[in-house]
């Protein structure tokens, strides 16, 4: 069985490839970064399961799945997140995802997932899933996307668009685009006025 660890973190990589390898039959290869990822799923012989870090350099939220599932004519791709909501992993599901693996996961657990998507397999941690949402909605919560909720958040922070595009890992050009829905959609002029439409709202 070959698995391929993507994930910009030193310390996950090699204590999950050194619990998979003490596997008998698990060979794992590691990358820093989403390229190097498909790189190797473009070069190597094929993988039986690449697990992808959701929030390392080149991901762009669910881009980066969409662009693994669909390399050297299909592949089995997981996510691996800390800080994924529900919302996303269903949608990563939706997608094609072989599943989902939580960071807070123990390496034992984690072993058995890995395996058990190999296989062919579906795998969500139960609880993760059927947790209540916290979140409170709120009826202007609910007339944006996530992604322009997170943009929202940034501004209620006082954050430049140079700094919400580095934290969401997306392009500055893409982060302006999402502001103008997101003004249109609050009736807002700025950023100013649209901060203090969230704060009075209670929704950050």
């Amino acid at each position: 069985m070959r698995v391929l660890i993507a994930d910009d973190h030193e310390l996950l990589r090699d204590t999950l490839t050194m619990f998979l390898q003490a596997q008998e039959g698990i060979e794992a290869v590691t990358t820093a970064d989403l390229e190097e990822a498909c790189a190797a799923i473009d070069t190597q012989p094929k993988f039986d399961l690449v697990l992808l870090d959701l929030n390392m350099p080149g991901m762009h939220g669910l881009d980066g799945l969409k662009r693994a599932l669909a390399l050297n004519g299909g592949q089995r791709v997981a996510l691996l997140s800390g800080e994924a909501t529900r919302d996303v992993v269903e949608q990563a599901l939706e997608l094609g995802a072989a599943g989902f693996v939580p960071k807070t996961l123990s390496a034992k657990s984690m072993v058995n997932a890995v395996k058990f998507m190999a296989m062919g397999e579906i795998y969500a941690p139960l609880d993760f899933m059927t947790a209540p949402d916290t979140t409170p909605v709120h009826p202007l919560a609910e007339t944006l996307s996530t992604r322009e909720l997170q943009m929202l958040e940034g501004l209620t922070e006082g954050k430049a668009n140079k700094e919400i595009a580095r934290d969401l890992d997306i392009s500055e050009p893409t982060v302006k685009l999402h502001m103008k829905t997101l003004y249109r959609k609050l009736g807002a002029a700025n950023r100013t006025q649209a901060a203090l439409i969230a704060r009075e709202a209670g929704l950050f």
